[in-house]
């Protein structure tokens, strides 16, 4: 199910937004969300990055999938 929002974009951002709605004959609305789509594409490896920076310097450590059963009192 569809959720409105409110945003305030500067005028060229819009400007060019329509352009290119009109050119693809899309809306906005499509516009945006595809945008946003492949934002959280880039976000994902930004995020795994970042894990993949913690587990090498220490910040964080792998658990294996034994150990998780066994913390949680799982008998495999």
């Amino acid at each position: 199910m569809k959720q409105a929002i409110n945003i305030r974009l500067e005028k060229e951002i819009i400007e060019t937004l329509d352009e290119y709605a009109n050119e693809l004959d899309k809306s906005r609305t499509s516009l945006i969300e595809k945008a946003i789509e492949l934002y959280f594409d880039k976000l994902d490896e930004m995020v795994a990055d970042k894990r993949i920076d913690n587990l090498k310097s220490g910040k964080s450590k792998v658990i294996s999938l034994e150990e998780v059963f066994k913390q949680a009192g799982i008998n495999v």
